[in-house]
């Protein structure tokens, strides 16, 4: 009996080494991608948190700096944002707080260079889309009506194609080209809400221009 059952034994073992034999290595590859995977997953979660933590406090740092207007802090802490984190969230908003610190404070050269690498790094289409009708603005303080439309021809969402057609048409303006002016202006004009104050800006705008406009309902309003 002993006999026989070391002989089923054997015969188990030799099935089992035949079937590892075949199938061990496939095995062993696919526990390898599994267990890899999981252990990338896990790094790359990590990963993603440091690299949020990091640049929230770099963020923070540009926030006091701005608060503080300490400008050259503020340059600093917004360089090794972008380098080290371009791709976030607070590297895009912290550009635009530079921007207007700078603005503000009469530095327009660096308001236009923070304004342009959020419109061209930023990770946000709407943070884009503001950082260009803002860099807009700088260039037509700076007299380059052409850099600005330049950025303005860019597609933007429905919420700002109010503001982009103004600039466009301050744009035009100062490029003496009255009647391309008169037709951003009333695009702005009519896509503006009633209740906005913005809108009024660009019924000034058109007046200046010697354009009187007649009170009408944007469309927002007339679907109501």
């Amino acid at each position: 009996m002993a006999q026989h059952f070391d002989l089923e034994e054997q015969e188990q073992l030799d099935q089992l080494k035949h079937f590892w034999n075949k199938w061990g290595t496939p095995i062993t590859g696919a526990l390898i991608v599994v267990f890899g995977s999981f252990a990338a997953w896990n790094g790359y979660q990590y990963w993603q948190a440091r690299q949020a933590t990091q640049a929230a406090a770099l963020a923070d740092a540009v926030t006091q700096a701005v608060e503080g207007q300490q400008l050259d802090r503020i340059g600093q802490a917004l360089t090794d944002l972008k380098s080290g984190y371009a791709s976030t969230h607070q590297a895009a908003q912290s550009g635009l707080l530079a921007a207007k610190a700078y603005a503000d404070a009469g530095q327009w050269d660096q308001a236009r260079d923070a304004l342009a690498w959020v419109a061209d790094k930023g990770s946000d289409n709407g943070l884009q889309s503001l950082a260009r009708l803002r860099l807009a603005a700088v260039l037509l303080e700076q007299k380059q009506p052409d850099a600005a439309l330049q950025q303005l021809s860019a597609a933007f969402p429905a919420e700002f194609t109010a503001v982009a057609a103004d600039r466009r048409g301050d744009a035009y303006a100062l490029q003496d080209k009255k009647a391309e002016a008169v037709a951003e202006y009333e695009k702005a004009y009519k896509a503006f809400d009633s209740q906005v104050d913005y809108r009024r800006l660009v019924e000034f705008k058109l007046n200046a221009l010697g354009v009187q406009v007649q009170a009408q309902a944007s469309p927002t309003e007339a679907k109501l």
